[in-house]
């Protein structure tokens, strides 16, 4: 198979992005491999999927997200703003995002803090990835580099990923030290060489956010092993030819 798939937020073209609907969604195409999602922290600490640190882009609440309590948070209406298809559709838990994509996809969890914002996040999450059997099934990601160096330092199983839309020639040595071999990154970087030098690294590979089906297929020409995230799963179904999803116990591609 080809340039494996992630649903960026779930399919978040057809449902609100980082909702049960969108995630289930994604779930239920049979060649989706992953999922990406954003996780932060509510006022009492549970870490809950949603990408603003402020509620009023993709909810009826306003203010941040950690000054409201999970309990708060499930009680706001998180669909509307997309659809009135999806009314009443709330911010999910990451545990209750766990739980339905074990054993059915991969997971790619960014966390969203800028490394004084949701303090201890990185533990409540690995703690969760671990609870549920999932260590291996995971890569956690951000674009602070802080949070994983504390990541690595709490776990030296768990994969870990920067994210970044750039490009500098010390890129590869800074993911060594970071112990980090997987790269985030936005697809307008990426270029033949680059990817060669990536690959030849061991480090994989994600080009966000290809929604259109002829960037789709520049970037599936670049490297047949770089994961391509979008939207729309079904453009890069269309774009791409691919098809089926591949057994679990081949989790992640080796590059």
């Amino acid at each position: 198979m080809r340039n494996p798939c992630v649903a960026h937020r779930g399919w978040s073209g057809r449902a609100p992005e980082n909702t049960m609907a969108a995630i289930r969604m994604a779930l239920e195409a049979p060649d989706v491999e992953w999922i990406e999602i954003d996780v932060q922290l509510t006022k009492d600490g549970v870490p809950v999927v949603i990408h603003d640190y402020t509620l009023r882009r993709t909810t009826n609440g306003r203010g941040e997200v950690k000054n409201w309590t999970a309990a708060e948070l499930a009680s706001l209406d998180a669909g509307s703003w997309f659809s009135s298809a999806f009314k009443g559709e709330s911010i999910p838990t990451l545990e209750e995002v766990l739980k339905e994509a074990e054993g059915r996809c991969k997971l790619n969890i960014e966390l969203k803090t800028d490394g004084i914002r949701y303090p201890h996040i990185e533990d409540k999450v690995l703690a969760l990835i671990a609870g549920h059997g999932l260590t291996d099934d995971v890569v956690i990601t951000s674009f602070h580099v802080g949070t994983l160096h504390r990541v690595r330092k709490l776990s030296k199983r768990i994969r870990t990923g920067l994210i970044l839309d750039g490009w500098r020639g010390t890129l590869i040595e800074e993911l060594k030290e970071l112990g980090c071999d997987f790269l985030s990154i936005g697809y307008a970087r990426l270029n033949k060489d680059r990817l060669a030098l990536l690959k030849e690294a061991g480090i994989q590979v994600m080009a966000w956010t290809a929604n259109d089906k002829r960037t789709i297929r520049k970037l599936a020409a670049l490297d047949p092993n770089l994961l391509i995230c979008t939207n729309y799963p079904d453009r890069w179904r269309e774009a791409t030819g691919s098809g089926g999803r591949p057994a679990m116990n081949g989790f992640f591609l080796n590059l």
